[in-house]
């Protein structure tokens, strides 16, 4: 049972930001702006909250100073991906250079700015983790739940649950989201009604930007006490997850369960004597995610309902 316990366990941790950055591709998407920039958003978003976590740790600490640290990802992930709305939206450029772009320079900055800001000029920028939960109080008490959700965790697990129930929830109830759909899939008929789509789009693209950044936080805090300017490829995990969730976010939520598992094979098998044991080099085990991700974008993408106007610039003017 404490084999299960923690295959659980770790995989929420792999999942959740997964989740979290899907579910931002999937508002600029359903928008009709293509965002393949989900890794350099994260790369900026985790940048920016990790060097203030490691500025006011002396100051703060525990999930104060997390709370904090979400906010400062979420509005660097935005004002980063601004850019990409504005190369896309108003320059009417190509939506997967712009995003490509995107994601080369955010490693780039984060590598120069950590080794100019830091004293002894290093990339890495460290900080004290404070932020896990051992039990959540009454919950954390409860049988088999309480082990498996409220115990050893992170508010950034119970914060990505709370995204996904808001954005179904803005997505198919609320005025925005038929907006926003309507923009991805006939901007042409939104604005016959008097919809402004550049304004939806931007939007769309802001919102992804703040889950992206806010993604990056959340890889990093659970699975590390340093960040050396890299995400691991999990923005492209991300876009594999958007796809095989048919940019739906309930089916986006069993995506990213699905990758979490592959990702928890591939960073825990060490320590699942049943996987430890077989004759299997630990390279073919790190591997598996992204086999994995090839696999099923080779069985699914063909059948793939993406929003029609998706990666389509806008022209007011064409009909």
């Amino acid at each position: 049972m404490d084999t299960v316990y923690f295959l659980i366990q770790q995989m929420m941790l792999f999942s959740i930001p997964l989740l979290i950055v899907a579910l931002g591709g999937m508002f600029s998407e359903r928008s009709g702006v293509v965002n393949i920039a989900l890794e350099g958003i994260m790369v900026m978003g985790a940048f920016c909250s990790i060097f203030f976590i490691n500025r006011m740790q002396n100051v703060l600490s525990g999930n104060l100073l997390l709370i904090l640290a979400i906010l400062v990802a979420a509005v660097s992930g935005m004002v980063f991906s601004l850019l990409h709305a504005y190369a896309a939206i108003n320059m009417r450029a190509d939506q997967t250079i712009s995003g490509t772009a995107l994601n080369m320079i955010a490693p780039a900055f984060a590598i120069y700015m950590a080794r100019s800001l830091q004293a002894n000029g290093v990339q890495q920028i460290p900080f004290n983790n404070t932020f896990r939960i051992k039990s959540v109080p009454l919950l954390g008490d409860i049988p088999v739940i309480g082990p498996l959700f409220f115990q050893n965790t992170y508010i950034t697990t119970y914060l990505g649950v709370i995204i996904l129930l808001i954005s179904a929830f803005v997505l198919y109830r609320t005025k925005f989201g038929l907006r926003l759909r309507a923009c991805g899939e006939h901007p042409q008929a939104a604005d016959s009604v008097g919809v402004n789509v550049y304004r939806i789009r931007y939007a769309g693209v802001a919102i992804s930007g703040a889950l992206g950044g806010l993604g990056g936080l959340v890889f990093v805090v659970p699975t590390s006490t340093n960040f050396n300017a890299t995400v691991a490829g999990y923005g492209f995990l991300a876009l594999a997850v958007l796809i095989f969730g048919q940019w739906k976010p309930m089916r986006i939520l069993f995506a990213a369960f699905f990758f979490g598992l592959m990702k928890t094979i591939a960073a825990s098998y060490s320590g699942l004597s049943f996987l430890k044991n077989l004759p299997i080099p630990s390279n073919v085990y790190k591997m598996i995610p992204y086999i994995a991700t090839l696999i099923v974008l080779a069985f699914t993408s063909k059948n793939s309902q993406a929003p029609r106007a998706s990666g389509v610039p806008y022209d007011k003017g064409s009909r």
